[in-house]
């Protein structure tokens, strides 16, 4: 899948709280997962907490790490209070949607507009793992494209 050219992302602009369960808890751990690392706390804590909440603590090493691997370059996430999506966030739930959903290598394509190559191949690991933790416990991502 070629990630350049799109017209609009999937999810650019979207109100966070229109958005359907799996996504915003996404999102909302996304931006729990900054916040700690901005204020010197522990991440992986930060998920944790919100991950509780839906039963899904499998999911935090894994999104720990894709954090971890997109936060190599400036990684830019609304605050825990943003009314829509920003920065980098529409690019994650993509590629968490592809990676669940089915098509890794558009997930891949998606990682590898922001990592080089070898650190792409090694977040989508994360980012499979991330996927199907969040569909063990019912937390099924949108297909992106409508379909």
């Amino acid at each position: 899948m070629a990630t350049t050219g799109l017209p609009k992302w999937p999810w650019t602009g979207a109100e966070a709280d229109a958005l359907p369960p799996a996504e915003r808890l996404l999102i909302d751990c996304a931006r729990a997962w900054a916040q700690a690392a901005r204020q010197g706390q522990p991440a992986l804590l930060a998920l944790r907490r919100l991950l509780a909440t839906e039963d899904a603590m499998a999911a935090a090493e894994p999104l720990d790490a894709l954090l971890r691997a997109l936060s190599q370059h400036p990684l830019m996430v609304g605050c825990p209070l943003c009314p829509r999506l920003v920065g980098e966030e529409p690019a994650l739930l993509l590629t968490v949607a592809c990676a669940q959903r089915g098509p890794r290598r558009e997930a891949l394509a998606c990682l590898m507009r922001r990592l080089p190559p070898h650190q792409a191949y090694a977040a989508t690991g994360a980012a499979i793992a991330l996927g199907c933790a969040f569909r063990r416990v019912g937390l099924r991502l949108g297909d992106p494209w409508g379909g």
